[in-house]
């Protein structure tokens, strides 16, 4: 099992310019023309194999009062983990909206092909439970400080390094001191109007598609979804702008969302995540960057954050 040396900020940054011209100085991860090159793994463990063989300290447990469950009237259950160290004062207000029964009898409204599902409302005069802070800072980025950042190890287009954090995909930025969490496949985010609104939490969506990274910083990004992706990708898609639907007929009902913590503990599902900080989250980023076995002739020999999500699975049922 071989893991691919962490590449250096420089390096991780790619191309360096100067008054228009590449900084053609060597350095580490790139060649004499100031470019990363990859540098492929041939023996490299499958993630699956990673995955599978990944001992019990590889994992950590999502707390119950992180947990959020989704149910839909139609059957399909959603579990999404929440992440108040990045957004504290929206999540604060997802557990009281939660709480409150506020999102039973909702619905999915949105299907945006190639990018986000949308629930929530949907701009209803429905009042928002006490405790809710309605104008919620904007929680886009966090202090980088506190944070043990894992580097991906590989140049990322939107930060200048990226990488994963207590599990989570981050980008940072350690000249600036600030991290944040990405917009990757199943991330979950706050919906919201025209800064400075920031949106208070009501109204969520996951992304399902290429992962739009451009709305790093941007938006408030809660929590991620853990299962049940299927009950929100394999949607129809909106026909109206934005893949909104064009009435009601068409939206998704939620028969109930809670959290975890609040269910009764034999009816309490639990998940674990993997360590970015362990040596099985190593291996399995080399695996994700360097794929072989019987289908892979060429190695790449570098991934992109959001192709090598951080493993999950389901513990308790």
């Amino acid at each position: 099992m071989r893991f691919v040396p962490l590449v250096t900020a420089l390096a991780a940054a790619g191309l360096v310019m100067s008054c228009g011209q590449a900084d053609t100085a060597p350095r580490d991860g790139a060649d004499a023309a100031g470019m990363w090159r990859p540098a492929p793994v041939t023996d490299a463990t499958e993630p699956s194999e990673v995955v599978a063989d990944a001992p019990d300290a590889a994992w950590r447990d999502v707390a119950a009062d992180n947990l959020l469950i989704m149910e839909l009237a139609d059957g399909g259950r959603v579990a999404i983990e929440l992440a108040p160290d990045f957004a504290p004062v929206h999540v604060a207000n997802i557990r009281a909206l939660a709480r409150s029964g506020w999102w039973n009898g909702a619905a999915i409204y949105r299907v945006q092909d190639n990018y986000v599902v949308q629930w929530g409302a949907n701009e209803s005069d429905q009042p928002l439970p006490e405790g809710v802070v309605k104008a919620p800072p904007a929680e886009y980025h966090r202090p980088l400080q506190g944070l043990a950042a894992r580097p991906l190890g590989y140049p990322d287009s939107y930060a200048p390094l990226a990488g994963y954090a207590g599990g989570w995909p981050i980008g940072y930025d350690p000249e600036a001191g600030q991290a944040w969490l990405a917009h990757c496949y199943g991330m979950v985010g706050v919906g919201r109007g025209l800064s400075p609104d920031t949106g208070t939490g009501g109204e969520l969506y996951a992304v399902i598609g290429h992962a739009p990274r451009h709305l790093d910083r941007n938006i408030a990004t809660v929590g991620r979804v853990l299962t049940g992706m299927e009950h929100l990708a394999a949607r129809a898609r909106g026909t109206e702008a934005l893949g909104f639907y064009k009435d009601e007929a068409q939206h998704i009902p939620i028969a109930r969302v809670t959290l975890a913590a609040d269910l009764p503990e034999g009816r309490r599902p639990a998940y674990q995540v993997m360590r970015t900080d362990s040596e099985a989250f190593a291996a399995y980023v080399t695996g994700r960057a360097n794929r072989g076995g019987d289908f892979f002739d060429v190695p790449a020999g570098g991934v992109d954050l959001c192709n090598a999500l951080v493993p999950t699975r389901e513990t308790k049922d």
